[in-house]
């Protein structure tokens, strides 16, 4: 399903990704356990950057005239809510820095979540996003990890 020219590391970062998102949209908790369990072993920062990748691409195209704080609030309120709803151990303080990060206005002073945490509120987060959207995760992670791909790839002068 994935590129096979990706490197192994990508391969499996889109496939726990899109299992985690599968979970989720049937609030299937076996199923979310299985795929955030394999993303959480993967290096952290490559999937937390994939994933804000992804987010940010979402409230991009969600909100095409700029992102007021109304849009960020109604965005917490429904991960929250709808999280909270099938995966009691979700912390709202995690999915606030969650969009507080992605956008670049983290507080320094927060408490901070374990990466295991700030990965699951992040999933909670692109479901919404994607729900929202009616988009199919696969679309944004074949677009995210290409970013990643050429970002790397091109040379600083």
């Amino acid at each position: 399903m994935w590129p096979t020219h990706w490197p192994q590391l990508a391969r499996e970062i889109a496939e726990h990704t899109s299992a985690a998102l599968a979970a989720a949209r049937t609030r299937s908790v076996p199923a979310w356990e299985d795929a955030t369990t394999e993303l959480v072993a993967l290096p952290y920062e490559q999937v937390a950057g994939v994933h804000a990748t992804m987010m940010r691409e979402l409230l991009e195209e969600l909100h095409p005239d700029g992102l007021a704080g109304e849009d960020v609030q109604a965005v917490f309120e429904r991960s929250a809510r709808t999280g909270a709803a099938w995966l009691p151990s979700l912390h709202p303080d995690t999915v606030v820095a969650v969009l507080t990060g992605t956008l670049g206005v983290s507080d320094p002073d927060a408490p901070k979540a374990r990466p295991d945490e700030y990965l699951r509120a992040g999933l909670v987060v692109l479901a919404d996003l994607l729900a929202a959207r009616r988009a199919d995760p696969g679309v944004y992670l074949r677009r995210a990890l290409g970013e990643i791909e050429r970002a790397e790839t091109v040379e600083m002068p």
